[in-house]
């Protein structure tokens, strides 16, 4: 159960991963930007798998009482997504910055 979280947010990272090789056009598509890309992507990848495994292992599941386990362990799954997630942009983010920031002087 550990990956179920990524694994339900597997696709909309692959389509944020195919946006971010694919766009902007306006760059050079040279082999070094490339490189730069799938660098990023698989770092983006780790970020996002240690992410979401450091906060699947910090959520703290609700104790059962009288009545049986109360209602929150979807937390479990939830939080690990969202941490990967934010993982996976972040590290978008600032390569999109860098990126810019390097290729668009070079092509200017």
């Amino acid at each position: 159960m550990r990956y179920l979280a990524l694994l339900l947010l597997a696709p909309w990272l692959v389509v944020l991963g195919w946006a971010y090789w694919a766009y902007p056009k306006t760059l050079p598509k040279t082999g070094a930007r490339r490189a730069f890309d799938a660098l990023v992507l698989v770092g983006s990848a780790i970020a996002s798998v240690q992410a979401a495994l450091l906060a699947y292992d910090a959520v703290e599941l609700p104790a059962a009482d009288q009545f049986g386990p109360k209602s929150g362990a979807i937390w479990q799954q939830v939080v690990p997504a969202l941490y990967g997630y934010g993982a996976f942009v972040a590290v978008l983010v600032v390569a999109l910055i860098v990126r810019q920031l390097i290729w668009k002087r070079k092509a200017s």
